[in-house]
């Protein structure tokens, strides 16, 4: 398969190859080749773009419907990219984000949106209306990690609640 890929790119003058042998070989991007790669990264971004606000806007309307049941201050829990979008998405609602906490001890003291990391020991402290589960793996041992730290007043929260 990759020979055909390689002789199609060759015929369509996207590559030139030099070498004698298969072993000296060597493949370069001709001038077409350059144009239709950064062409393909354009086109990547553009969509990588969409994609992002496409989630931001999904994630708004998550973070709508936890205002709606009365949530009005909310700790993330975890500072990576997946919250970065809910941060972004969060000024699109009335809520406010007052905490970002995070179980990996690296993070932990690091500035995230103009917010310190703490340890999620330290939610109590902070008592928010909800903690939002902002990763998407390990829920369930997260939701069970907030549970025994927060008290009963204060829900816990997946993305994929609605």
């Amino acid at each position: 398969m990759v020979n055909n890929y390689i002789k199609w790119l060759k015929q369509e003058g996207v590559v030139t190859v030099s070498g004698k042998t298969n072993r000296t070989q060597q493949y370069h991007l001709s001038e077409k080749g350059h144009v239709m790669l950064r062409q393909s990264l354009l086109d990547y971004s553009a969509e990588i773009v969409r994609l992002y606000g496409t989630a931001k806007k999904e994630i708004s309307n998550i973070l709508d419907g936890f205002y709606r049941e009365g949530i009005r201050t909310v700790v993330l829990f975890g500072a990576a990219e997946t919250a970065e979008i809910v941060y972004a998405a969060a000024k699109r609602t009335g809520l406010a984000i007052i905490g970002i906490v995070d179980s990996d001890e690296d993070k932990q003291g690091r500035i995230f949106n103009g917010q310190e990391i703490k340890a999620p020991q330290d939610i109590s402290g902070i008592e928010p209306d909800a903690v939002v589960i902002t990763s998407f793996g390990r829920q369930e041992e997260i939701y069970q990690q907030v549970r025994s730290i927060v008290n009963n007043s204060t829900q816990v929260k997946r993305l994929s609640d609605i």
